[in-house]
This record gives structure tokens, C-alpha cells and sequence, in this order.
């Protein structure tokens, strides 16, 4: 069942079914709601499912006469309606039975397939307990029954037919007689197999499972059935319903009619189409206008000059097809109408939806050229008619070759070729069609679609994941013809941001075509081989730098390891196009002038911490490409005080004197620096020099210019009349996963800037922190400063706190789908004893280790979980932090020398921060061990 597919089958129509055997349809398409809520309470034998239908509807098909049990007593199969009537519940709907007579072959040309004439006839979906499915299998082996098999076709057998519903099903109905099901078998074979059948499965009851909601269309062989099917409008009475456009690029969707249909296309310029047609696996290149009820099928580009150079189409099937002549692959098109008979003889018949003689009169066409002489008349139809041109002697042949029969206005010329081409009829296409070739053009189709689809997102910035195209293109083979659009569309975009997204997109395919294998994706990427490429792009030559990656990427491809470092030192030439493209936002930084502060005066810059309560992550590259960003975080005070501060003031002495604190209580230094020359600025980038973020800082804020043919000295005394001293701290661990790198960068420049007579926005030191980030080489382009209300912030608003803790608890295992492993067994350990006292818990950061963020039950309860924790087995050593909201934010104010840290009060929520806990990092490849002393 095409629309009820293996997965949905067995997780919707098949729960809480016990053991055995489901015989479902191929030949329709079932609709089922998504629970369909099937009681299988004391089921025992076999059960049929059926679907609402109409009075109308039931005049020509099967319905179920049930008792008030629910067991069968009768199927009546185009009853009168005084029995249809019998069947129908309170609602005026009857149950369906899925079945219709038997189709004889040749199969459907429109792809639908059916049933063969010998064999089981196997219609609708019934079940079949194990003791009944046992019982039906044991019958074949008996005659007349043998010869539904091929075991009794090989034993010389002649094959019957018989109907799943109306000679195996029927027999098992509470209200049917031995006598009457047997005499109803038509001949003696198949009496003699009711016969057998009545005494293997009539101890069986039949249930019925009747499915509100649900609905059937039959796949016949009528193109007005299958064009119908796939324009069904909203509102219409059958339950199916298809989108206008799937999997297809169409360039102007508005042409495309309400009630159309348009699958795995590729539509170029003005095509217009109807209300009422379909175009499947095309590639059309408009103008084209298409009119109604249409079926197109499988036509390349180069038939548009055909179809533009024809009559309008209207109530036609186009189709072109592979076929295989031995040895010889060829490509041909069929033409019929939308109305045609198949199966008919011609003189009760149509083609092109007028009758046979009307066509013959028409284009001087002739029995003789359809049918040989020898053909009796009832067997000439169109399934047997010579239609269709394959080959030609002299010309190649093509889409104009059929669509004359449409219009043969130049009738002698087209006449004379149309002769003299090897034609064949359907019946003899049919075993010549290149089924492997069909899909393969189909396959090729749908990635040339992808490759605009590339294009398209990435040079619209839409948010929209190219990762599900990427997969599909490494498993199917086109993963080569995916990195070339990669390739053109970041070597022409003319755009940092869209370049850096399509190296991201090029990292995703070498890592997909690894499989899973040859190591993690974050790493080291400072390949030497790469270094050339990477030069490019840092000099600003994208178009460059991108044909040397392609170059230089050829030579990694041959294993998972060297694919999955390949995609590494892709996603590091993206952070030298993002770095780029963030460093564009000095452009934002609008400083103004203010008083100059005296010498030795100190201007100090507090800073609360940041908590991520959700959406980590998702404001950086790649994952803000394809999905969009939303981080909603919070900004605290640990232990009543700002934990992250700086301060700074002019000196005498033209220098930069660079201090690290331990804390800002403490005036010992933990690490010093003095720089009085500008080379000793030059390490800035390098986020491990001693003093870089400061250095960056300095150079930021352009309080000195680097690189400059003036000294340190000279720039110092000439704009200031002396140099600086920094001092800066944190009570933070580095790795807590609370922010501390860009708070203390916010908090130095802040700092810097008003102890240099200067004055910006806190829009402003936003762009200003991000620009240092990516002069310190340490930026993702992620934002400094995030909204911190948002849902957190109402929730807690609202007194919402067990919600919030629901949002922790669900932003944690979001974390751990993100990252897996980021939760040690310590922090497990952890998260397991306190979880009857909080609402919700969470890793901050990255996870790994660092602060474990949890909302207790209660109020001021650090001392209660510091004895539950104190308990648990396997913690070592930890401390625990009283938090609360900051609602004012940062602070910048010119103080006296003398610094203390303010306290405040308690609240609700706790850190706990593990002593050794192994932080395995993020995606920026960063690790280590935060080792704390005893508490």
C-alpha cells in the first residue's frame, strides 16, 4: 500500500496486534488516522479492516453485514439497496470491503501494477491469527488448492483463480451455509476448493475492525482515475490529498493552477499548467501552457521545442520511456487520451479520446499500419495497436514524432516518416522497458532539481537544512556533482557569509561520505597542504582560495580518516570567511568623546555571569544557517556579586602594565605583563600568548594603532600624556560554561574605553566585543550580549518554576543529542541525588563539566543538597553557589583605588561546580580538566 508504508503500517495499524500474519493490498492507497486504536482484547481467529463509505459508493463495491459483535455475517458485493442498507451504521455510512474484481495482465501503463490472472487474488487488509494462518498454509498442498502454487503449476495443475475476500475470507462468515458457499464457485475446480477451504478455516471466527476517518482509492488502469487521484483539491470527499509542487524546482509557481500537480520536476521559465493535470519527472523549459486534465511523464529538456512548436494539449497522456532492444538502449514516447479504453476493441473504443474512425479519417493513418490482417477485430485495441515510432533507418527520432497525431496538419510529410519508423504497440513495449534506466534518469532528475536547490538556499540566506539533499546525494553516488555547485556557489557568490556557509555545507559531504568513520569532525586543521588556500582567502581571494581547496581537497578522498580531516580544514577555512565577514561589524562601533579621567583614577567594569537556560548553540555556524538561532539566557550574579569584572587607569609612565587577578579582593598578581614596545603587541592573535585579549583590546578600541611607523611610547604620551595599567579577574574557573571569555572582553573594553575619554553604546560594545573576538582569532560569531527575558524570564515572571524546570531538564537532553558523552559519570551521579529536590538541571556551556545549574524545590537550601551531595558515592570534591537574576546588568563607574566586590542576597537556584570533572569539549574542539580545592 504506497500510502500506508512499512513503517507506519507496523507503528499504526499494527499495535497491540498479536502474532501472525497481515495480507495487505498493492494495489490502492489507504488512508489511516494516525492512531487508529484497533481493540485486540480476546481476538481470536481472523479479522477484516474496513472504512466508512457511502450508500452510493457501496452500490459498487463490497460492504460487511456484522452482527453486534462486530463478527462478520455476509460480504455483499454490489448488493441492492435494501441489502446495502442492512450494513450501514447509525451515521449512514457502511463498512467497505476492499476488493475489486480481477485484472487480467498486461500490466497498468500508468505504473500502477496488478494482480496476475493465476494465483491468489489479494485485495484490502485482513489478519490472520497464527492458528488460522497455520490452517490456510496447510491447504496448499491439497488439490484442487495446489494449484494456486508454483510447486502445483510445475506438477502439470491447471491454474484457478480465486479471491482472498470472496472464496478464502467468505467462508468463515457467521451468516453463510456450507451449501451456499460452496455452490457459489462457479466450476467444479473451484467448488472443490471451497470445498476445502470451508473445512480448514469455517471454525474461525471473522471480526471486522471498522477505522473512522479512513479512507481508499483504488490504482486502476484509467488515466481519468489517476489524474484524479493526484489533483484531488481540499474539501474534495476522499481523504487523500497532494501538494501542488514535491521535490521539484519550479521557477514561476504561480502559473501552476489550484488542483494541478507537479512531482520531481524541474520546471524553467513560463510554464503554465491547469487545474486537473500532472507533470511527473520533467524537464520543461517554458513558455509552456498545459492544459487541462494532462498527464506528462518523464519528458527531458530538449522536448519543450517540441511541446512549444505543437497545438495546446489537453485531456492527453504524454509519456516518454527507456526501453531496451537487446543489446541497444533506446528512448521513446507514447500518446494516447485521457478517456481511451485500453482493453476495448476498436470499434466500441477511442484514441486521443475520439473514435477510431474519426482518428483514421483524420490523419490518413490505416487499420493495416495498427494491426496485421490476421488479428481478429475483437482483439484489436489499443494495448495491440502499432502506435508508437522506435526507429528509424535514417532519421533519429523524437517527441514530434507522436504529438503530430494530435494535429496533423502537415499529415503527409509526418505520415510518410510515421511509416516508415519501426513501431511498436504497448503489449510489445511492455517486457522492453529499462526499468533500471526509468530510475536512474528519475534519480539524475531529482539532483539536478538539488543542485538549484543549493543555489537557491544559500544565495537567498534562507533557513533551510541542505544536510537531508547532502545525505541523499553521498548515498546515491551524487555527492561529486553536489560539491561542484558547493564549489561555484562560494568561488561567485561575492559574499563572505554565503561562502563560508558553502565551505560548511562542502565540510557536511566529506563527512557524510566518511560513513561515521575516521575520527571526530572537530579537530586540529593546520595541515601545511592546506596552508596555500588558506592564504588565498585570508588575502581576501575567494574565488582563489575555494579552487585550491577543490584542488587540494582531490587528494583526501580515497579513505574516512582523510575525508573526515578534510571536512576539519573546511570548516576552518568557513571561520576565516566568517571571521571576515563578523570583523565587517567595526562598521556598527560608534564611539563618542567624554572628560578624560584624571591620572590613577581607576575605571572599574562589573559584569554578571551568563546562564544558558536554551537554544545553545544554535547562534552559530553551520547550525544558524540551516535552522536559525535562539539562545535565551539570563544573566546572574553567584553568590549575590558580579563575578566578572576589569578595571583600569592612566598611568605616568607611557606603557601598558597588563595584570591578571585571582580575585578582585586580592592585590597579588597571578600573571603580569609590560609592553613599552609595539612588537610586544604583535602576538595579539594568538589566543594562548600571555596578555592577548588585552593586547586585542588595546588595539580595538584604537587606543593604539598597530602595526604603526610611531612607537609605543610616542602614541602613548601624544593621545594620553602616559600609558595604561589593566587589571582584570574573575571568580570563575576557566570552562564554568557561564561566558567568563566575552563577558571579560565586554568588561575590558567597556573599561578601555572610558578610561581613554571615550564613550560608546552598549550596541556599539557588542559589535565592538565581536570585532575583537575575531582579531583575537577566538570568535564563532556568535553574539555577546542575547535576550535574557524570553520564555525563562516569563516563566520565572509568572512563578512558573516547575515549567521552568521542565525547560532545564529538556535543554539538557537537547545538549546530550547534540553532543553525546558531555555528561560524566560524576555529574550523573550528581543529577540523580538531587533530582527529587529540583524542578530541573543542567550542564551550563558546552557541558563536559564546569556549573551544574539546578532550580530547587525550595527556597535557600544550599545547605540541605550540600549534605544530600556530601552522601553520594563518587562526586569528589565540589562547592556549591547561591544565584539570582541581575536584572540591571553590567556596570562601568570611575571608583577610587580602593575596590571591593558587592554582595547581595541569596535566591532559589544553585551551581554546584564539580573539582574533577573531564570537560570533552565542545564543537570548538576545546578540553580539559577543572581541579578546584576541597570545600
Amino acid at each position: 500500500m504506497p500510502s500506508l508504508g512499512t513503517w507506519p503500517f507496523s507503528r499504526q495499524l499494527c499495535v497491540g496486534s498479536p502474532p501472525g500474519v497481515w495480507v495487505c493490498s498493492t494495489d490502492m492507497l489507504l488512508t489511516v488516522p494516525s492512531a487508529p486504536e484497533i481493540n485486540w482484547d480476546g481476538f481470536q481467529g481472523v479479522r477484516v479492516v474496513a472504512v466508512p463509505g457511502s450508500l452510493a459508493y457501496a452500490k459498487n463495491h463490497g460492504v460487511y453485514l456484522t452482527d453486534e459483535q462486530g463478527l462478520v455475517r455476509d460480504i455483499i458485493y454490489k448488493g441492492t439497496e435494501a441489502q446495502i442498507r442492512q450494513c450501514m451504521d447509525p451515521d449512514g455510512t457502511v463498512p467497505l470491503v476492499h476488493q475489486r474484481p480481477c485484472w487480467p495482465r498486461p500490466l497498468c501503463p500508468w505504473g500502477c501494477g496488478l494482480s496476475p490472472a493465476v494465483s491468489w487474488q489479494v485485495c484490502g487488509v485482513v489478519f490472520f491469527s497464527s492458528d488460522a494462518a497455520e490452517q490456510l498454509l496447510a491447504t496448499h498442498v491439497i488439490p484442487p488448492l495446489d494449484a494456486c502454487t508454483y510447486l502445483g503449476l510445475d506438477s502439470g495443475a491447471r491454474p484457478i483463480q480465486l479471491s482472498l475476500f470472496f472464496d478464502v475470507v467468505l467462508c468463515m462468515a457467521g451468516g453463510v451455509t456450507e451449501e451456499e458457499f460452496v455452490r457459489g464457485g462457479g466450476d467444479a475446480s473451484v467448488r472443490s476448493a471451497r470445498s476445502v477451504l470451508w473445512t480448514a478455516l469455517r471454525p474461525f471466527p471473522l471480526s471486522v475492525a471498522c477505522i473512522p476517518n479512513a479512507s481508499y482509492d483504488y490504482l486502476t488502469a484509467s488515466a481519468s482515475d489517476h489524474i484524479r487521484s493526484l489533483t484531488l483539491l481540499p474539501g474534495s470527499s476522499s481523504h487523500l490529498h497532494f501538494c501542488k509542487a514535491a521535490h521539484s524546482h519550479v521557477d514561476e509557481p504561480d502559473l501552476l493552477e489550484d488542483g494541478s500537480s507537479v512531482t520531481n520536476c524541474l520546471l524553467e521559465g513560463a510554464v503554465r499548467l491547469a487545474a486537473g493535470s500532472v507533470i511527473q519527472h520533467c524537464h520543461l523549459q517554458g513558455p509552456l501552457e498545459i492544459g487541462p486534465g494532462c498527464l506528462l511523464s518523464g519528458l527531458a529538456a530538449g522536448s519543450s521545442a517540441a511541446l512549444q512548436g505543437s497545438c495546446p494539449l489537453r485531456d492527453v497522456v504524454l509519456q516518454g520511456h527507456h526501453i531496451c532492444l537487446g543489446d541497444l538502449p533506446c528512448r521513446i514516447f507514447t500518446l494516447t487520451g485521457r478517456l481511451d479504453d485500453w482493453q476495448s476493441p476498436a470499434e466500441q473504443a477511442t484514441y486521443l479520446n475520439v473514435p477510431w474512425a474519426e482518428f483514421f479519417q483524420r490523419t490518413g493513418i490505416r487499420e493495416g499500419d495498427l494491426w496485421d490482417a490476421e488479428t481478429p477485430r475483437r482483439s484489436r485495441s489499443l494495448l495491440s495497436a502499432r502506435l508508437f515510432p522506435v526507429l528509424h533507418a535514417h532519421e533519429a527520432l523524437g517527441l514530434q514524432d507522436v504529438l503530430w497525431l494530435l494535429a496533423p496538419a502537415a499529415a503527409g510529410e509526418r505520415l510518410a516518416r510515421w511509416r516508415a519508423a519501426w513501431r511498436m504497440s504497448w503489449r510489445e513495449l511492455l517486457p522492453c522497458l529499462d526499468g533500471a534506466a526509468e530510475l536512474a534518469a528519475r534519480r539524475h532528475l531529482f539532483f539536478l532539481q538539488g543542485q538549484r536547490k543549493v543555489r537557491r538556499v544559500l544565495l537567498g540566506r534562507r533557513d533551510c537544512s541542505l544536510l537531508p539533499l547532502t545525505r541523499s546525494a553521498v548515498h546515491e553516488g551524487y555527492h561529486e556533482a553536489v560539491l561542484g555547485t558547493l564549489d561555484e556557489v562560494a568561488s561567485t557568490a561575492g559574499d563572505a557569509g554565503i561562502a563560508a556557509r558553502a565551505l560548511a555545507c562542502i565540510a557536511d559531504v566529506l563527512g557524510c561520505m566518511a560513513q561515521g568513520e575516521g575520527g571526530l569532525r572537530s579537530g586540529p586543521a593546520a595541515n601545511s597542504e592546506w596552508a596555500s588556500a588558506f592564504a588565498l582567502l585570508e588575502s581576501g581571494d575567494v574565488a582563489g582560495g575555494v579552487r585550491e581547496l577543490a584542488a587540494e581537497r582531490q587528494k583526501w578522498m580515497s579513505r574516512p580518516a582523510l575525508l573526515v580531516r578534510a571536512a576539519r580544514h573546511y570548516e576552518a577555512a568557513e571561520q576565516i570567511l566568517i571571521r571576515q565577514a563578523v570583523m565587517s561589524s567595526c562598521r556598527f562601533i560608534s564611539v563618542g568623546q567624554a572628560e578624560l579621567p584624571p591620572l590613577g583614577q581607576w575605571v572599574q567594569a562589573l559584569c554578571p555571569a551568563r546562564l544558558d537556560l536554551s537554544g545553545g548553540w544554535s547562534d552559530t555556524p553551520p547550525i544558524t544557517y540551516e535552522h536559525g538561532g535562539a539562545v535565551v539566557d539570563v544573566a546572574v550574579l553567584v553568590d549575590g556579586a558580579r563575578p566578572v569584572g576589569a578595571r583600569v587607569r592612566r598611568i605616568a609612565e607611557p606603557e601598558l602594565r597588563l595584570v591578571s587577578l585571582g580575585t578582585p579582593q586580592h592585590s597579588q598578581a597571578a600573571a603580569e605583563l609590560v609592553c613599552r614596545e609595539l612588537q610586544h603587541l604583535q602576538d595579539y592573535c594568538q589566543p594562548h600568548a600571555p596578555g592577548a585579549l588585552l593586547k586585542a583590546a588595546f588595539l580595538c578600541t584604537q587606543v593604539v594603532q598597530f602595526p604603526s611607523q610611531k612607537p609605543l611610547r610616542a602614541q602613548l604620551m601624544e593621545s594620553f600624556g602616559g600609558g595604561f595599567e589593566v587589571h582584570t579577574w574573575s571568580e570563575l574557573p576557566h570552562g564554568s560554561g557561564l561566558g567568563t571569555s566575552s563577558i571579560l572582553a565586554g568588561a575590558v573594553m567597556a573599561a578601555l574605553y572610558r578610561a581613554a575619554g571615550k564613550v560608546a553604546s552598549t550596541e556599539s560594545l557588542v559589535h565592538a566585543v565581536l570585532h575583537l573576538e575575531q582579531r583575537l582569532t577566538t570568535g564563532r560569531g556568535e553574539e555577546l550580549v542575547r535576550q535574557a527575558a524570553l520564555r525563562g524570564g516569563e516563566r520565572r515572571r509568572a512563578g512558573d518554576l516547575p515549567l521552568l524546570g521542565q525547560c532545564l531538564d529538556r535543554y539538557w537532553q537537547q545538549k546530550k543529542c547534540m553532543a553525546p558523552g558531555c555528561e560524566p559519570q560524576a555529574v550523573g551521579r550528581m543529577m540523580a541525588a538531587l533530582r527529587p529536590h529540583v524542578h530541573g538541571q543542567c550542564l551550563a556551556g558546552a557541558g563536559g563539566g564546569g556549573f551544574l545549574c539546578a532550580l530547587t524545590k525550595a527556597p535557600r537550601q544550599k545547605e540541605a543538597l550540600h549534605q544530600i551531595l556530601a552522601k553520594t558515592e563518587g562526586l569528589g570534591n565540589f562547592s556549591i553557589h547561591s544565584i539570582e537574576v541581575d536584572t540591571k546588568g553590567f556596570t562601568v563607574e570611575v571608583v577610587e583605588c580602593d575596590m571591593k566586590a558587592g554582595a547581595g542576597p541569596g535566591g532559589d537556584m544553585a551551581l554546584w561546580r564539580p573539582s574533577a570533572l573531564l570537560c570533552p569539549g565542545s564543537s570548538t574542539g576545546r578540553a580539559g580538566i577543572s581541579q578546584l580545592p576541597p570545600t
